[in-house]
C-alpha cells in the first residue's frame, strides 16, 4: 500500500483509515496477538550469558519496567554493554508480538552488532539473530532480532508502514543525528501512535534524551514522554596525553601529509611505550589508507596494522573488530569515526586522535553539498578517547595541542542542517509528510534547503506538483539507491536500453572512484580492466544495481563492451543531475558554466578539455590555478552532446524575454536557456510592459543610488527611518534592503508610469516614500518628527535627521548662539522621547558648543564662549544673564554719539 497515493495530509491519518491492516494491542493479555517468527514456548536468547560482565544488565528490571509504557529512552555511556544486551532482552520481552528490529548507523556496525550478539548467544548469524545491510542479508525464519542500517528500514517503512510482523523496533546511536535516524525517530513515533503493540527504544551514549523522550511520546495522545533510563558510566580511568604539531593539519586540499606523518610516528611511539592494541582515528578512508602505509612501511618489528573503513571488504572489517587470537602480534587498527561509538575494538587500551572529522557541508551558493574535512567536536573526542577505556585501564594521546581541542565545538551540527535534502524530501513526500510538515523531528530541516530539494524533485520528474510522489518516484523511493543514482540507473537503463552498462556507469559514480583528469569514461575503462583502485568493489556494487534496474525495468544486460555507446556515461550522469548539464565558457577554455549557474573548471591536461558539452557528476570547492579562477573543480564528468543535454535537462530549458537597462534605456533580448547556459540570444524592440521590470531589477542589481534623491526625498525618508527607529511598527523599514525587499509597494505605480524611452530621474521620490506612511499614524506625522524647529527668536531652523541605517544618531539642528536665549527645555522628538542634539553656533556658523541639554549649557559652559567670543564679535549680543537675555538673529544696534 502506497503512502504516496493516500489524500490524507500525514501518516497518522493514512493509517486511522486503514488501522484494521495493524495488529493492535488488546486491553486483555489472552487477545495479545500470536508470534509471527519462531517458538513462542522456548526462549531464544540466552540473557545470561549474553548479559554477564555488562553493566546494563543490571538495569535489567528497570528496563523491563519502563519498556512496559510502550517506548523509552535509555541513555549509557560506551562500554556499558547497551547494544549488546538490550536488543535481546527486547526482544525476549516483546516476542509474543513479533521480531525485534534493531538499527545501527553505518554497515560495519550492523555486522559486528549481529555477529557479537550471535557469538554471546551460542548461535549461528542468521538464525535467532540476523542482519541485513545494502547488498548483504542474513536472516531465516528462527530470526527474532535483526539488524540493519537506518536506510534499509525506512525504504521498508515505505514498503510496509504498519511494520505488519514486528513487535519493536530499537533506535542506537540516535546522538549521531544522521538524517536517516532522524527521519526514522519521528516515523517510527507516528507508527507507534496507532500500535500500542508496538515497543520503540532510542539508545545512545549521549543525546538529548528528553527531547527524544518528547517525540516518542506514550499514553493518550502522546502527551506524555517517554520514561528515560539511565545507565551509569563503565569507564575505567584514563589517562590524556597531548602530541602537538607545528605544522598546518588542513590546507586547501585536505589533510595535509606532514600531518598524517606525524598521526603515525605518535602512534607508533605511543604503542610502543604502552605495548598495547591501539586505535588511531582518522576523518576519511583515503587519510586511513594512507596511514596504514606509512605504519607499516616504519614499524620495527612484529605489528598487525588494520584499516577499518566502510570500503575494506566484509573478512578485513570482521579481523578489526573482533580482537586478536592469543599469539597474534600486537595491533593499531586504524578507522574512521565509524569506530567512535556504534563497535567496540577488543582489546584496544590506547587512542590516538587526529582531531579531524569528515561533515557534511553544502555551499548554496553554488549548489554543491559534499564531505569537508573539519575539527571534530569536543564530544566526539571524548566519545573517541572512552574506546581506550572500555575494557580497563586505557589512555589517549591527541595528536594536536591543548589549545585546539579547547577550540573544538561543543558538538557537530545535525546532519539535516547542512546536507542536500533531495532523497529527504522524497522519502517524506513518499510517506505523506512532504516537506516534513506535520512530522516531528530533533530538527526541522532548513526551509531554504528543503524548497531546493523539492524543486530538485520535480525537475527530476519524481514528484507532482501538489508534492507527493508521481509513479516513478514512488517506486524510486523504496530503493536502496540515492534519488539521483536510482534515476540514473532505471532512466539510463531505459535509454541505453542496456540495464549493465546503466549499473556500471551508477556504480563508478556513486562511489569513491577518482579519475585525476575527472575523466568518467576513462575511469569506466579502467575499472572494467581491473586497472583502477577499487575494481572489484565496483563489480560487486555493479551486479547489485544491475539486478535493482532489471527489476525494474524488464531491461536485461547488453551484449558486451564492444556495443556500449560512446556517449553512455554523460547520458548517465546527466539523467542523475541535470542541473549540472555545463557548456564551455569559450573556445580552448577549461571553465564551464554548470546549468544550475556554477561555474568551475576541468583540471590541467584532463581528457575531456575540448568538450562542448559535458555532464558533471562531482564539483569541489577549489581556488588558485587549479580552479582557473571560477571558485571550483570538477572531480567527475563525462562528454555529452548538445542534443542529448538539452533533451535530457528539458525541465530547466525555457525562451524567455529579457529586460536590462543600459545607458539609462531599455533594452530586450529574447533568450533561450537551459538553466543558467544562455544558447541563443536576439535583440528585439522594447515595449512599456517591459519597462517596469527591467527598471526593478536594476534597482536590486545597481541599488537605490540609481534613483534621483532630491534634497526633500532624503529628508523624508531619514524622518520615517527615524520613527521606526523609535517607535517600531507601523512605521515603516526604510534602510536599503527593507525598500529594495518592498520596491513593488512604494515605487511600483511610478516604475509602472514609465515608458520604454523613460529615465529614473522622472520619479518623484517624495511621492512615492509617502505611500509608505501608515494610516491613521499618518496624521501625526508633522507634529511627531517636524521637517524644522522655531527657535526663540523666530527663525526656523530644519532638522537634519540621521541616516535610517545608524541605530544611535540624535537629529540635529544648527543654530546661532544668540537665538536660543532663555530657552531652557530641550526640543524633543517622537512624543518627546528623543531630545534634539543642538549645535550652537558663532556668528560665522563656527560650531561653539554642542548639547542636549541647554540648561546646564547656560548655567554652566555659557560663561566660558562669552568671555571668549565677546571681544571676536563685538557687534553681537554677549549677554552676562542669557537666560533673560531676547533672542536674536540680529547684531547689536550701535551706540549714538554723545
Amino acid at each position: 500500500m502506497l503512502l504516496s497515493r493516500a489524500p490524507a495530509p500525514s501518516f497518522s491519518a493514512f493509517l486511522k483509515l486503514n488501522c484494521d491492516v495493524l495488529r493492535v494491542r488488546s486491553k486483555d493479555p489472552q487477545a495479545r496477538a500470536r508470534p509471527r517468527i519462531g517458538d513462542v514456548n522456548r526462549s531464544p536468547f540466552n540473557l545470561s550469558a549474553i548479559g554477564a560482565g555488562l553493566i546494563v544488565a543490571d538495569h535489567r528490571e528497570e528496563l523491563e519496567a519502563a519498556a512496559a509504557a510502550g517506548a523509552m529512552v535509555v541513555t549509557a555511556p560506551p562500554g556499558t554493554g547497551k547494544t549488546t544486551f538490550v536488543p535481546p532482552l527486547v526482544a525476549e520481552l516483546q516476542r509474543d508480538f513479533g521480531a525485534t528490529i534493531l538499527t545501527q548507523p553505518r554497515r560495519v556496525a550492523v555486522r559486528a552488532a549481529a555477529s557479537r550478539i550471535a557469538s554471546l548467544n551460542g548461535s549461528a548469524l542468521g538464525g535467532s539473530v540476523g542482519f541485513t545491510v545494502r547488498g548483504e542479508r542474513q536472516v531465516s525464519a528462527q530470526t527474532r532480532l535483526e539488524v540493519v542500517t537506518p536506510g534499509v528500514l525506512l525504504r521498508r517503512l515505505l514498503s510496509d508502514p504498519g511494520l505488519d510482523g514486528v513487535g519493536a523496533v530499537i533506535l542506537d546511536e540516535v546522538h549521531e543525528r544522521s538524517i536517516d535516524s532522524d527521519l526514522l525517530l519521528g516515523m517510527i513515533a507516528e507508527v507507534r501512535a496507532l500500535r500500542e503493540d508496538l515497543l520503540v527504544v532510542a539508545m545512545s551514549a549521549t543525546l538529548n534524551a528528553s527531547r527524544v523522550a518528547e517525540i516518542l511520546g506514550c499514553g493518550s495522545g502522546a502527551s506524555v514522554p517517554a520514561p528515560i533510563v539511565e545507565i551509569p558510566s563503565a569507564l575505567h580511568p584514563l589517562a590524556e596525553d597531548f602530541a602537538p604539531f607545528a605544522g598546518a593539519r588542513l590546507d586547501d586540499r585536505g589533510v595535509t601529509r606532514d600531518y598524517l606523518s606525524h598521526v603515525a610516528a605518535v602512534a607508533l611511539e605511543a604503542r610502543s611505550t604502552d605495548n598495547c592494541d591501539a586505535l588511531v582515528f582518522l576523518p576519511g578512508a583515503r587519510e586511513v589508507d594512507e596511514v596504514v602505509r606509512r605504519l607499516r612501511e616504519t614499524a620495527q618489528g612484529p605489528l598487525e596494522v588494520l584499516p577499518l573503513h566502510g570500503r575494506v571488504s566484509a573478512r578485513d572489517q570482521d579481523r578489526a573488530v573482533h580482537g586478536r587470537d592469543a599469539g597474534d602480534p600486537p595491533r593499531i587498527v586504524v578507522s574512521t569515526s565509524l569506530a567512535e561509538s556504534s563497535l567496540t575494538v577488543p582489546g584496544v587500551r590506547l587512542v590516538v586522535d587526529s582531531g579531524l572529522a569528515r561533515e557534511v557541508r553544502r555551499d548554496r551558493a553554488r549548489g554543491m553539498t559534499g564531505l569537508v574535512t573539519v575539527s571534530a567536536s569536543r564530544a566526539s573526542a571524548e566519545q573517541r578517547a572512552g574506546r581506550a577505556a572500555r575494557q580497563g585501564p586505557g589512555r589517549v594521546v591527541r595528536a594536536y595541542s591543548e589549545a585546539e581541542f579547547a577550540r573544538m565545538p561543543a558538538e557537530s551540527p545535525p546532519e539535516i542542517a547542512s546536507a542536500d535534502l533531495t532523497d529527504t524530501a522524497l522519502l517524506l513526500a513518499a510517506w505523506g509528510t512532504p516537506g516534513a510538515v506535520g512530522l516531528a523531528l530533533p530538527s526541522a530541516p532548513p526551509a531554504a534547503a528543503m524548497r531546493e530539494a523539492v524543486a530538485e524533485l520535480r525537475t527530476l520528474h519524481l514528484t507532482d506538483d501538489s508534492g507527493l510522489p508521481t509513479r516513478d518516484g514512488a517506486r524510486i523511493a523504496r530503493l536502496p539507491v540515492g534519488v539521483r543514482d536510482a534515476r540514473a540507473l532505471i532512466e539510463g537503463a531505459r535509454e541505453l536500453g542496456d540495464a549493465r552498462l546503466s549499473a556500471e556507469v551508477v556504480a563508478a559514480i556513486s562511489d569513491d572512484h577518482r579519475d585525476p583528469g575527472a575523466d568518467l569514461p576513462r575511469l569506466l575503462r579502467e575499472l572494467r580492466a581491473g586497472q583502477a583502485p577499487g575494481s572489484q568493489r565496483w563489480r560487486r556494487e555493479s551486479r547489485r544495481l544491475e539486478q535493482i534496474a532489471g527489476a525494474e525495468t524488464g531491461i536485461a544486460a547488453g551484449t558486451g563492451e564492444a556495443s556500449h555507446p560512446s556517449d553512455a556515461p554523460g547520458i548517465v550522469a546527466a539523467l542523475g543531475r541535470p542541473e549540472w548539464i555545463a557548456r564551455r565558457v569559450a573556445e580552448g577554455s577549461r571553465a564551464y558554466l554548470l546549468a544550475s549557474g556554477t561555474r568551475a573548471a576541468l583540471p590541467e591536461g584532463s581528457g575531456l578539455i575540448g568538450s562542448e558539452w559535458i555532464a558533471v557528476r562531482e564539483v569541489q570547492r577549489a581556488s588558485g590555478r587549479a580552479a582557473d579562477g571560477t571558485g571550483a573543480v570538477i572531480r567527475l564528468a563525462a562528454p555529452i552532446s548538445e542534443h542529448d543535454a538539452l533533451r535530457i535537462g528539458d525541465a530547466l530549458v525555457v525562451r524567455e524575454r529579457r529586460a536590462r537597462v543600459e545607458d539609462g534605456r531599455v533594452r530586450v533580448l529574447t533568450e533561450h536557456r537551459c538553466g543558467a547556459i544562455l544558447l541563443t540570444s536576439t535583440p528585439v524592440a522594447a515595449t512599456d510592459a517591459d519597462t517596469a521590470p527591467a527598471f526593478a531589477a536594476h534597482l536590486r542589481e545597481h541599488g537605490l543610488a540609481a534613483l534621483n534623491w532630491s534634497d526633500a526625498a532624503l529628508q523624508l525618508r531619514a524622518r520615517l527611518g527615524f520613527l521606526r527607529r523609535e517607535l517600531g511598527e507601523p512605521w515603516p523599514a526604510v534602510d536599503d534592503d527593507a525598500l529594495l525587499a518592498g520596491l513593488t509597494a512604494w515605487l511600483g505605480p511610478d516604475l509602472d508610469r514609465l515608458n520604454a524611452g523613460s529615465s529614473l530621474a522622472r520619479i518623484d521620490l517624495v511621492s512615492a516614500l509617502g505611500r509608505l506612511l501608515p494610516w491613521p499614524e499618518a496624521g501625526r506625522f508633522e507634529d511627531l518628527v517636524p521637517a524644522s524647529l522655531t527657535v526663540p527668536s523666530g527663525s526656523t531652523v530644519r532638522i537634519t535627521y540621521p541616516d535610517p541605517s545608524d541605530p544611535e544618531a540624535p537629529p540635529i539642528i544648527a543654530v546661532k548662539l544668540q537665538e536660543m536665549f532663555g530657552l531652557a527645555e530641550t526640543p524633543r522628538l517622537a512624543d518627546g522621547r528623543v531630545p534634539v542634539l543642538v549645535h550652537l553656533l558663532s556668528p560665522a556658523r563656527r560650531p561653539l558648543a554642542v548639547t542636549d541639554d541647554l540648561a546646564s549649557f547656560w548655567n554652566g559652559p555659557y560663561q566660558q564662549v562669552r568671555r571668549e567670543m565677546r571681544g571676536r564679535y563685538p557687534k553681537h549680543p554677549w549677554p552676562e544673564d542669557p537666560w533673560t537675555a531676547p533672542a536674536t538673529a540680529r547684531v547689536t544696534r550701535p551706540r549714538p554719539f554723545a
